[in-house]
């Protein structure tokens, strides 16, 4: 059964569901209907090409009685242009439905990352979780919407919050570089982020330990040893006393644990974390006195052969007496190390040295090479440095090279 009145408040609070529909005095085609639990819903009836379509407009309780007379009166306007405004739903339904498939966590998880993977799985490890934890507020939008301006925005939060550049550099490339795969696989259209030019930044920050701060950082790290060793007699001078099973005496071990040949591996080979938690046992050739480093597990993805010192040498030779995993330094479940910053940092407090990072290690390697004599492209494979200018920042640590070289005029 169907009634006419104009469709107003008045007129929806009377429509019960034995009228099942209430067909509106004003506009053509605009009609409500009711079900027999009582929801209304507005709807534009109207022809195309002879058949009978009914366009839904909304649910009353979320859109009124005015809105969706309003809305109808705009939908008939585009019917008379010749808009089939059904099937332009449907469209714009496909096209929600496409882009809330390509948001930005699921495009990462489904194709991003698989592809990544199919090419370094260290590498795409690395780079998701720099996209994810650089921008966890961008993982539910779609592609679509990632913009230049949203990307500006964060990375103006990030420089106010003490971020450095060269980090927050590294973050909008890595978002960058995905948004540019996802246009090559046609996911979107294109992306305007090549808007959000790269942050300028001083890349020739070079510090170094003095002999006072290297003998001390040895010092510190030598006391640590002792001290862990101690805590370990202590406890099972307590077991013992108690007569409980002792745990293994780390005194027959050089080191009590992997910090400091970590640092003293670093410090003798140059060798980045990332090289150093990633290295094997079979990398390392005790014979010649080498270890290789895998171009998988190399920042440049070339691999290089690195000579051992005594000291590294000394280092790889103890710590092999204890290790159980295939990983030189592993942590739980013999995988592979993922940070040692916190014990580092406290090395570092107690032996009252400031402004010194990890990485900072591979310079003190580097800048001692320069100053003993050692040329440069020697230092740049010793490194890995894919390109001299990256090693031409030690360049001045060696003034007799160039006070030779001007002598010779």
């Amino acid at each position: 059964m169907a009634i006419r009145a104009k469709i107003t408040n008045a007129s929806i609070k009377k429509l019960a569901p034995a009228d099942q529909r209430l067909n509106d005095t004003e506009i053509s085609g605009f009609h409500a209907r009711i079900t027999n639990k009582g929801s209304v819903s507005y709807y534009l009836y109207y022809r195309k090409d002879g058949k009978q379509v009914n366009y839904r407009l909304g649910t009353h309780g979320k859109i009124t009685p005015a809105e969706a007379r309003e809305l109808a009166r705009i939908k008939a306007g585009e019917v008379t242009k010749g808009t089939d405004i059904q099937e332009e739903k449907k469209k714009q339904k496909v096209e929600a439905e496409r882009e809330r498939a390509n948001q930005l966590e699921k495009y990462l998880n489904e194709h991003y990352e698989p592809w990544l993977n199919a090419k370094n799985a260290k590498t795409a490890k690395r780079i998701i979780k720099t996209i994810k934890s650089g921008f966890p507020d961008f993982l539910k939008l779609p592609l679509s919407e990632i913009k230049a301006h949203k990307v500006e925005q964060w990375r103006n939060k990030k420089i106010k919050s003490n971020v450095t550049k060269a980090t927050v550099n590294h973050y909008v490339n890595s978002l960058k570089g995905a948004m540019s795969r996802a246009v090559e696989w046609n996911l979107i259209s294109s992306h305007d982020l090549n808007k959000v030019k790269t942050l300028k930044t001083d890349n020739t920050r070079l510090r170094y330990l003095t002999k006072d701060e290297e003998t001390t950082l040895l010092e510190k790290l030598r006391e640590r040893d002792e001290q862990i060793k101690a805590a370990r007699d202590s406890a099972n001078e307590h077991r013992r006393i108690r007569g409980y099973e002792e745990t293994d005496s780390l005194r027959d071990q050089m080191f009590a644990d992997h910090l400091e040949p970590i640092v003293l591996l670093a410090m003798n080979t140059g060798m980045r974390r990332g090289e150093i938690f990633q290295l094997k046992w079979s990398d390392i050739d005790f014979q010649s006195k080498t270890l290789s480093v895998k171009a998988d597990n190399a920042k440049s993805g070339k691999s290089r052969i690195l000579p051992l010192n005594k000291t590294a040498m000394t280092v790889l030779e103890e710590w092999q007496k204890v290790s159980q995993s295939q990983f030189v330094f592993h942590g739980k479940e013999k995988e592979p190390l993922t940070d040692i910053k916190k014990g580092f940092l406290k090395v570092l407090d107690e032996a009252n040295i400031e402004d010194f990072r990890f990485h900072d290690l591979r310079h003190h390697f580097a800048s001692k090479l320069v100053m003993a004599g050692v040329d440069l492209n020697t230092v740049r494979e010793l490194l890995g440095h894919a390109d001299i200018k990256m090693t031409l920042r030690y360049a001045h640590l060696a003034p007799e090279h160039k006070a030779r070289a001007v002598s010779l005029i």
